[in-house]
Formats: C-alpha cells, structure tokens, sequence
C-alpha cells in the first residue's frame, strides 16, 4: 500500500471502558490500541463477555469509553457533542449485526435507500445506489420483496448493502453470519469481502468463526481488555 492508503480509516487509541457490579469493578478495555485501514477486513475474536460488542459500540460511536480516543477519519470523536457524533455516525460508520434489523414495511430496495434519504441525497440517486449494491449481492430479482419474503442471508446482503449505502470509512460487523446455516453464512462473508473490497471501507468484524476469521487479512483477540494481533496462519492452524 501507498502512504495514502496506509492512513487509517479508524484509530483506537488507549481505550478503557469498565463496568460496577455491585461492590465489583470489570474492566473491559485496559488502553486498547489499534488501527484498521481502507480495504482491509479485520476479525475481532474473544470468548463471550471479552468486551468485544463494547469494543464495536465505542469505535461506532454508540458509548463513550471513560477514557482514550476514537479516530475516524483523522478526527478524535470521542469529545464531540451528541449532534455531531451522531452525524459522523451516519456519514462514516456503517453497522452490520447478527439479526438483520431490517424494516419490514420496507422493499429490500427501500431499505437501502432509507439511510441514504435521511442524508438528503436524490430519490433517483438513492435507487440507483442501492441497485449497484444488490446487484452484486444477487438479489436483482429481490428488490421489489419485503424483508418476510427473503431468506435469512437475503436478509443479511440487504443488511449489509445497507450498512455501506452511505459510503462509509468504517464498518462495523458484530457476528454478521451468526445467524445463518454453514452453508449460506459462507457464501454471504464471500460477498461481504468482495464488498469491503471494492468500496474500500475498513471492516471490523467481531465473530467466533475462527474458519471465517483466518480468511480475513488480519486477526485481533481481545484479552484481558487488550487488542492483541494474532498471525493468521495461527488462527488457521487452531480452525
């Protein structure tokens, strides 16, 4: 990569986020660093409960860590008032989560023209986006359905056709192919990857397919409230 290339889409710069239980503190995040770059897909691993959704929800801007720095796009976020980080939100960050969270009143082309609308573009420009991104995803044929009338990965390609309508910097997957049989869950990270490619948006992609994680171009775990990189020939030979 270029030095172009190589300034990061998304910087996470000493991170701590812990949580009172009673009498007991637990720290999630213990300065946590890392960096994600356009066009890479980044697995984030951890058991359950690791802090990885906390993680996600931090770099997307949905909480505050009690302390460090978020950087998305060469801007620290994290003490910005609530209008602008929700406008940031919308602009640079797209979302990607288990269950589709689809709106069901909605066409599958609607519901990735809606995030666009909301940002003011065109209805004629906002169609013929999502069009370009179902396309690809295989579901030309599927536009005109609601969200009742597609199979569980149709759901999830819309849902991630969504996620980047807005040609975001980041994007942010929390167990995108959870929810899906072996087979499909496949075929749908396939897609996705191609996606991430050709828009050039930096993924983080918390799962614990470890089979799905080795095919990524870098993996980090999240231990004891650290991000710390794993070889992928690691993560592939313990798959």
């Amino acid at each position: 990569m270029d030095a172009i290339e190589r300034t990061p889409a998304l910087q996470l710069v000493d991170l701590e986020r812990g949580f009172t239980q009673g009498d007991r503190r637990i720290d999630v995040l213990k300065l946590a660093n890392a960096s994600f770059y356009p066009g890479e897909t980044v697995a984030l691993l951890g058991p359950s409960g690791a802090g990885k959704s906390t993680l996600l929800h931090i770099a997307g801007l949905l909480e505050k860590p009690d302390a460090g720095s978020v950087i998305i796009n060469g801007r620290d976020c994290v003490t910005l008032g609530d209008n602008e980080r929700t406008r940031i939100r919308r602009m640079e960050v797209g979302f990607i989560y288990q269950f589709h969270h689809l709106l069901p009143e909605f066409s599958a082309l609607e519901n990735v023209m809606l995030p666009q609308l909301v940002l003011g573009r065109s209805k004629h420009d906002a169609e013929a986006r999502a069009k370009a991104l179902l396309d690809p995803l295989g579901l030309k044929d599927r536009w005109t359905h609601r969200p009742a009338e597609l199979s569980g990965g149709e759901q999830q390609r819309v849902a991630i056709a969504r996620a980047v309508a807005n040609q975001p910097k980041v994007l942010l997957a929390d167990e995108p192919t959870g929810n899906l049989d072996p087979h499909t869950a496949d075929r749908v990270f396939d897609q996705m990857m191609h996606l991430v490619r050709d828009e050039g948006v930096a993924a983080v992609i918390a799962t614990h397919n470890l089979e799905l994680a080795a095919r990524m171009d870098r993996v980090l775990r999240l231990t004891d409230g650290l991000l710390v990189e794993e070889e992928v020939a690691v993560v592939e030979a313990v798959g």
